[in-house]
């Protein structure tokens, strides 16, 4: 049984997918390369001339570009969503965002409505999820006149 061979592109586009897919693991040149079947500098020059960035380039973009997404869509920290990238150092993390997207992630997700305001909920939900939760009120038996809370029903007692 003879072996196929494929083109070096395709091994170029498959570590590719792999850096598009596994962004935030722990992912180097060296492991690229075997995605690839190559040595680690052929796989560096291939992939420059076939895709016009380095390999690290390219995975670095992935990963500033899939925390904007993260920093205009949740409301997690900066150093959380450093490390849900595959970075380590929220220092160069944020240098290098600056240098991509032209501000901090601090300022990028500033320069967007925050999550909250942007979830369109009806004004019926609102309002049922603002009210408490089987609480009522009454007047205390020792004559003061105060309102105090009954203690809520324990778990599980659906007995509206």
């Amino acid at each position: 049984m003879t072996s196929v061979s494929l083109p070096v592109e395709r091994h170029l586009l498959r570590a590719k997918d792999q850096m598009d897919a596994r962004y935030a693991d722990p992912l180097d040149v060296a492991a690229h390369a075997r995605a690839a079947g190559l040595s680690p500098a052929h796989f560096s020059r291939l992939f420059k001339q076939a895709f016009g960035e380095s390999p690290h380039g390219y995975l670095l973009t992935r990963r500033l570009e899939r925390a904007a997404a993260l920093l205009r869509n949740t409301d997690r920290s900066v150093a959380e969503i450093c490390m849900m990238v595959g970075l380590s150092s929220v220092g160069s993390f944020t240098t290098s965002f600056k240098r991509m997207f032209g501000a901090t992630p601090t300022d990028y997700r500033a320069a967007y409505p925050a999550i909250a305001d942007r979830v369109p909920l009806p004004g019926c939900v609102v309002r049922v999820h603002g009210r408490p939760q089987r609480r009522t009120f009454r007047e205390d038996g020792d004559g003061t006149g105060t309102l105090a809370s009954v203690p809520t029903d324990p778990p599980g007692s659906d007995d509206l």
